[in-house]
């Protein structure tokens, strides 16, 4: 069996048998020469249904999860759309997390809510919890681990279980920990979903999505809706995805290596009242991520002594952390995710605290982004 670095680079990505380019080309044609009707040519005929540029990716992305299938989407919120149009129908009840994703929560609640499907937010910690919010029509556990933005963390293996039990399926939101420090098929879940724009890409310059699972039915019913509404990637935004995921390994080390850096700095100042992020030992899912995680990510929340705005004067004060939506990148972004990112949670269950700043934590020399957020903890005092 190869290693993960190895699958990064290769799997998917054989050089070209007519030119022998090392890098798979961007197929960019809308549509392929049939050899007499019906006669496709490797199966493809029209690049909403398949692209060859597409397809490589999704092998990429497969061997990397360790999954028998991949399916690219253009967006992160493509790939959740498609998954539970397919998982659910109306009447049918889905278990969310207590902190979800602002754009998870606002698709479920906002969207398929209106279609008839219902939903119960949980703390995903608590498999107690979740047994009792199962439903006999229940047919999903949507889960996030870590959670975005409070970095909570949820055994796996543990849900699954419970999920399994139930006849419920199990989605495992793996977009913070990246394929490199966890896989959540080997723990038991049904599907992985990323948002490929965060580090599966990796650098800021592609938006994306794709879903992975070893359930052969599954998925031949992600692809023949997602073909039937149309959410695909671009050739150019599949080669960007995979060209980016080709360093995910190293630059995962250097994210976590800073990422842990930072926390325990946060940890000792005087003006923050609390940090959110598994590596710490404090961290109450600490030894849960420390089983199923290879590192602790990339990832830091912490809340802000002064409430909301001393937590806006600090994204506001930063130099080196670009305050901006997102995450992933090599480059550090700072956020307020009741303002920004998670607005959509406003006056939900799902709230964020409005002392909260979320970084995402880059691989730029980690002494400088030391000195950038005590520069800006020290102006927002």
């Amino acid at each position: 069996m190869r290693g993960f670095s190895t699958n990064a680079i290769h799997a998917g990505q054989e050089p070209d048998p007519t030119t022998g380019a090392v890098i798979p080309p961007i197929h960019a044609s809308s549509t392929f020469a049939q050899d007499g009707v019906g006669g496709l040519r490797a199966g493809y005929e029209y690049s909403r249904s398949a692209n060859p540029t597409r397809t490589a990716l999704q092998e990429c992305l497969a061997a990397l999860e360790g999954g028998r299938h991949a399916v690219a989407f253009g967006s992160g919120m493509g790939a959740s759309d498609v998954l539970l149009r397919v998982l659910l129908k109306p009447g049918d009840h889905v278990v969310i997390p207590h902190d979800a994703y602002g754009g998870t929560f606002r698709l479920v609640d906002k969207v398929l809510a209106l279609w008839g499907v219902e939903y119960t937010p949980v703390d995903l910690g608590d498999v107690d919890a979740l047994r009792a919010a199962l439903r006999p029509t229940t047919r999903a556990v949507w889960c996030e681990t870590p959670t975005n933005p409070l970095l909570g963390i949820a055994d796996i293996a543990a849900v699954a279980d419970v999920a399994r039990t139930a006849g419920a399926r199990l989605v495992v939101d793996n977009t913070f920990a990246s394929p490199y420090l966890q896989q959540p098929l080997a723990l038991g879940a049904d599907v992985v979903l990323h948002s490929t724009t965060k580090y599966v890409g990796g650098h800021s310059d592609v938006v994306g999505g794709a879903l992975v699972t070893s359930d052969d039915e599954l998925a031949d019913a992600l692809r023949f809706t997602q073909n039937a509404v149309g959410s695909v990637p671009g050739p150019f935004d599949a080669w960007l995805t995979l060209r980016g995921v080709k360093t995910l390994a190293v630059r995962m080390e250097r994210h976590s290596d800073n990422a842990e850096r930072i926390a325990e700095l946060l940890a000792a100042h005087p003006a923050v009242t609390r940090v959110y992020y598994p590596g710490l030992a404090e961290h109450p899912g600490h030894e849960v991520a420390a089983k199923q995680m290879r590192r602790f990510g990339g990832m830091v929340s912490f809340s802000v002594a002064g409430g909301r705005e001393a937590a806006l004067r600090v994204c506001a004060a930063t130099e080196i952390f670009t305050l901006a939506e997102s995450l992933g990148g090599v480059e550090s972004l700072i956020e307020h995710p009741g303002a920004m990112t998670h607005a959509s949670v406003a006056g939900s269950a799902l709230e964020v605290p409005d002392d909260l700043v979320r970084l995402s934590v880059g691989i730029e020399d980690v002494e400088d982004l030391a000195d950038d957020l005590r520069q800006a903890l020290k102006a927002a005092g």
